[in-house]
């Protein structure tokens, strides 16, 4: 103890009696870890923000889409949903409610929704009432579609904040009409802000009744659909997925050799697949920039080797005094891996410091987040890069001849 201690106290005095040295020989591990930092930071943040959304649709929800392939789309083919799959889920699968249509009124002039001069073009979706508890979103003012609106293909809308800000509505326009794709609709609700995904406003749309939809889009228009509902049980999910899955294969006539021409996605697995994106990109980008950390241990390794180079009557006056092998051997160690875990943990604060900036210098940017293993591995590879590259230095300095070295000018 009494060794380490001494060899700890004695690199100290070194690192201090060369400050700008050491600060040098430190800047590559700080660039590289607060690189690394930086980037994880970052990520991580806008990861975290995302996966808070998607869980708070809830894991018991699940979604049906169609999909088509590229080949077939090449054949001019596009396979949708269809209303007769929306009620055949409804009356033949066990163990889910609140199934709810969504609908995407076409694009065009059907898209365009003006009030007064102002005109905007959010997206217009046909649904439910029961939309609105699967989905969790609530309203800021007035009310949400109600079965009545649905039986009676009312002209009314709940809309998004983006659009009430668009064309310049009170803050409450609740009872005010607006021209959607030609037709009056009436405000009854304005639903609370969800703010921005991937720089994709959130709300910027418009709710109507799944009825109303249909009766715009004309009733001999094949309606591409996405179907939404809640899973009674969460822990029996993967039952129901299969039971929806054979049942669809079913109505859609396909061969078992045949994939599906539809998704079946629940909020977990969206969040769990995001997941893997984000730390796979992480991994690469923290590798990417890790490399500066090779070159800032690099970096220790010379100026260590010049040290000893300059203290080289030094160790000899220590050998001849009776200094061992590994007493030389653990105070040049010691001092590179301070070096070292100095720069990581500066590095460390500059990176936090740098990721909070740009979070707040990009619009809207949810924030930052530093899980604790990415700091801990930070010091750890930084104090492991001194022990790496100040091994050859501290074994030079351990292997002087003692006589040598006192002769030394």
């Amino acid at each position: 103890m009494n060794l380490f201690i001494e060899s700890l106290r004695s690199a100290l005095e070194s690192i201090v009696a060369h400050r700008l040295r050491s600060v040098l020989t430190t800047l590559g591990i700080i660039i590289g870890v607060a690189s690394v930092i930086a980037v994880v930071a970052l990520v991580q943040g806008l990861s975290e923000s995302i996966r808070r959304q998607f869980e708070g649709m809830g894991s018991n929800v699940l979604s049906i889409k169609a999909e088509t392939s590229f080949e077939e789309r090449l054949r001019g083919k596009i396979n949708r949903l269809t209303v007769n799959d929306l009620d055949q889920l409804r009356f033949h699968v066990e163990g889910i409610d609140n199934v709810t249509p969504l609908l995407v009124l076409g694009g065009g002039q059907q898209r365009i929704v003006r009030n007064g001069a102002e005109s905007a073009t959010p997206f217009i979706f046909g649904t439910t009432s029961t939309y609105q508890q699967v989905q969790k979103m609530y309203v800021q003012y007035g009310r949400f579609l109600s079965q009545e609106d649905e039986k009676g293909h009312r002209r009314i809308c709940a809309i998004g904040e983006k659009v009430r800000k668009d064309l310049r509505l009170p803050d409450n326009p609740v009872g005010s009409f607006i021209d959607v794709g030609g037709e009056w609709f009436k405000i009854v609700g304005v639903m609370e802000s969800r703010g921005e995904l991937f720089g994709f406003d959130q709300d910027n749309f418009i709710f109507v009744p799944y009825q109303t939809t249909l009766s715009l889009i004309g009733y001999d228009v094949k309606p591409d659909l996405q179907i939404y509902f809640s899973v009674t049980e969460p822990k029996e999910i993967e039952v129901v997925e299969e039971k929806i899955r054979r049942l669809l294969r079913q109505l859609h006539r396909l061969r078992p050799k045949e994939a599906d021409d539809f998704k079946v996605e629940s909020a977990q697995q969206i969040v769990k697949t995001f997941s893997e994106v984000t730390n796979t990109i992480t991994l690469v980008l923290s590798g990417i920039v890790g490399i500066s950390l090779l070159v800032g241990g690099i970096g220790i390794m010379n100026i260590m080797l010049v040290s000893v180079t300059e203290r080289t009557r030094e160790i000899g006056i220590c050998k001849a005094l009776g200094a061992q092998r590994r007493d030389i051997l653990m105070q040049f160690l010691i001092e590179a891996t301070l070096l070292a875990l100095a720069g990581g943990l500066i590095g460390i604060a500059l990176g936090y410091g740098i990721a909070y900036t740009a979070a707040l210098l990009i619009p809207k940017f949810p924030g930052i987040s530093v899980p604790w293993w990415v700091i801990l591995l930070a010091c750890g590879f930084s104090a492991l890069v001194g022990i790496v590259f100040g091994i050859a230095p501290a074994t030079k300095a351990a292997n002087l001849d003692p006589i040598e070295a006192l002769r030394y000018e």
